[in-house]
């Protein structure tokens, strides 16, 4: 695929592989890393094992041991593929409701589009007879977001800390996520905020949920997001979403757009700007 060859090296970098295996998880040492299609052919043809409850979330994934013969690593499975004209969770109804696995590799897609590199690999693939996501599974994370918020840290850069927040929120906005909770915000040791599970993403409704929250922007990405086109959207994540689906996410781009572009003007570049990525 030729948008993969494009991010090649921030794939590498994105993806490095822990050198000393996880203790107890029969993970075998890997390669100090892999490309991009070198993971993208592991999460597609690898011998699936050892199947079993992936922890948090309702909709039923599940955590597996994967093995193409030279090395092995685990894998997040979804097979959640759900659309209803009305669903409602708790006070709020929602409309043309969709929790699909396959949305989980349009988001990973969609990051690496946008030089984002805490959106772990998701391909589709068949399970159980079933169309699947098969995410590859995080290393080293030391909590999740609820676990943070409980020990009451920032960890040791709170600035940090507070620019990959606000890449969360815009990616969100940017993809219409209904669904971010403290169960899918993971930290890792180095303090890296990953971004999981967007089963619940990629409506058709065109406003911004919460533009209040979108108060700063990495540079790297507003430019980005400034250069999406119908065209490139398509070469990056191919047929993954609808026409529609595009169609909405490229009028929210333009209301983030005017949003940050209407903060610069009155506050300045540099308060509303920032460097995290590159």
């Amino acid at each position: 695929m030729d948008w993969f060859r494009r991010r090649v090296t921030l794939g590498v970098l994105a993806f490095t592989l822990a050198a000393v295996p996880a203790t107890g998880q029969g993970v075998d040492a890997p390669p100090a890393s892999l490309t991009p299609e070198q993971m993208e052919a592991f999460l597609s043809k690898a011998s699936v094992s050892r199947v079993r409850d992936a922890g948090n979330g309702v909709t039923g994934s599940r955590r597996a041991t994967l093995s193409d013969g030279r090395f092995t690593h685990d894998a997040h499975i979804q097979v959640i593929n759900e659309e209803r004209a009305k669903f409602q969770g708790g006070k709020t109804l929602e409309l043309n409701f969709k929790d699909l696995a396959r949305y989980n590799v349009t988001g990973y897609r969609l990051a690496m589009a946008l030089g984002m590199d805490n959106v772990p690999m998701s391909v589709e693939r068949s399970y159980d007879g079933k169309a699947a996501a098969f995410t590859w599974w995080i290393d080293d994370v030391q909590m999740d977001e609820k676990a943070r918020m409980k020990q009451k840290t920032a960890g040791p850069d709170p600035g940090r800390t507070a620019m990959q927040y606000q890449v969360m929120r815009v990616f969100d906005a940017l993809i219409q996520n209904t669904d971010r909770n403290q169960g899918n915000m993971l930290w890792t040791g180095d303090w890296k905020l990953w971004l999981i599970d967007h089963t619940r993403a990629f409506r058709v409704d065109t406003r911004l949920a919460k533009p209040d929250n979108l108060t700063r922007c990495d540079r790297a990405l507003f430019e980005r997001m400034k250069s999406l086109t119908t065209a490139s959207l398509s070469a990056a994540i191919g047929k993954a979403i609808t026409q529609s689906e595009v169609a909405a996410l490229l009028t929210r781009r333009d209301a983030i757009v005017k949003h940050f572009e209407a903060r610069i003007a009155t506050r300045g570049e540099a308060a509303v700007l920032f460097s995290l990525l590159n």
